[in-house]
């Protein structure tokens, strides 16, 4: 079969492998989707063999199949596999863990106190024709939900919906989302679709013009315009109630933390950087709570996947390229040019 191995620098190839074999308690995917996403392309642009170390992870990554964001269909399963069967339609929980510890019995395998692994990283991912997989990582995707729909939610859809879970959004509240890439326009569809008012902001004029086709009410560009004084207009001088960064960038960080209201919570999921604030006035005295929200559980991800299908998240409007496997080298060229955008291999 084919796979894609990123050899540092960015350089790729479409490498052959052998056909995978499910052993007991695996099954292999026949692919259909494999998401790119921006962690990726520190993958493709690393020297070789530092990628890993990078992200705090150990191994050199050579000769791993790329793309941790795999959706397909079960093309066979091994002994002892019950729960799946030939043709179920499938996402992937991109990680592994020892199975046993507290973390991975409650779902957040990512977390594994004996270590992760992670699909496309440290062990074969979905930028492949077929992907072999513990069945315990399957996440079953609804009938009314797309292939790439399901990859999508493999990842940045489902990061965003982990965040507004945790940031406990209803309805009720005013969110203010800091930076609108894949998970940024996400978070902005599923909040509206939850029911809230959404502020969108982002320093990228093109963004921020195509944030209202998402659902947000308000777009702020930030290059533009002060965004806290900008969300303070809009809500009265209050602030939102809710605020959410995606960007990982300080100064929206910091932003987020200062256009929260009194009692706010906030959210980043950014990953990289660092933050500075006035902790008195921006944080204690307002009695903020600002959490760190890391991907998704298992069951998060099927949660996401049912609410999107119950409520018709549009995640497809997400893509703006689709690429065979065959395109990849050109695929991850184009990508790492964008300053926006969604990618994904249709396989």
């Amino acid at each position: 079969m084919r796979g894609v191995v990123f050899n540092g620098e960015r350089e790729l190839e479409i490498a052959s492998f052998d056909d995978p074999v499910p052993g007991p308690g695996e099954v292999v995917l026949e692919m259909k989707a494999s998401g790119m996403c921006g962690s990726d392309l520190r993958f493709y642009r690393a020297p070789a063999g530092e990628a890993l170390a990078a992200f705090g992870l150990s191994g050199d990554g050579a000769r791993i199949i790329a793309g941790h964001e795999p959706c397909g269909v079960v093309a066979a399963a091994g002994p002892d596999v019950t729960r799946f069967r030939e043709g179920d339609r499938v996402m992937v929980f991109h990680y592994d863990g020892c199975g046993f510890c507290d973390l991975c019995r409650t779902g957040w395998t990512q977390m594994c106190e004996r270590g992760a692994a992670i699909f496309g990283a440290t062990a074969h991912g979905g930028h492949a024709d077929y992907l072999k997989v513990p069945a315990r990582t399957l996440v079953p995707l609804p009938d009314e939900l797309s292939f790439t729909a399901g990859a999508a939610i493999s990842c940045g859809t489902g990061t965003a919906f982990g965040a507004l879970v945790r940031l406990d959004l209803t309805a009720r509240d005013t969110i203010a989302v800091f930076g609108q890439g894949p998970v940024g326009q996400s978070a902005v569809q599923l909040a509206a679709a939850m029911g809230a008012e959404v502020i969108a902001v982002d320093i990228a004029a093109e963004r921020v013009a195509k944030a209202t086709e998402f659902g947000a009410a308000h777009a702020i560009d930030s290059s533009a315009s002060d965004p806290v004084e900008a969300i303070r207009e809009l809500t009265g001088g209050k602030g939102v109630t809710r605020a959410l960064d995606c960007s990982g960038a300080p100064a929206a960080r910091a932003a987020a933390v200062r256009a929260a209201a009194r009692w706010g919570r906030v959210a980043f999921v950014g990953e990289g950087g660092e933050v500075t604030l006035n902790v008195s006035p921006e944080v204690i005295r307002k009695q903020l709570t600002i959490l760190g929200s890391y991907t998704f559980s298992i069951a998060g991800q099927a949660d996401c996947a049912r609410f999107v299908a119950r409520h018709g998240v549009e995640v497809d409007k997400l893509f703006t390229d689709r690429w065979q496997l065959a395109d990849a080298e050109r695929a991850y060229r184009e990508f790492d040019k964008q300053t926006g955008g969604k990618a994904v291999f249709e396989i």
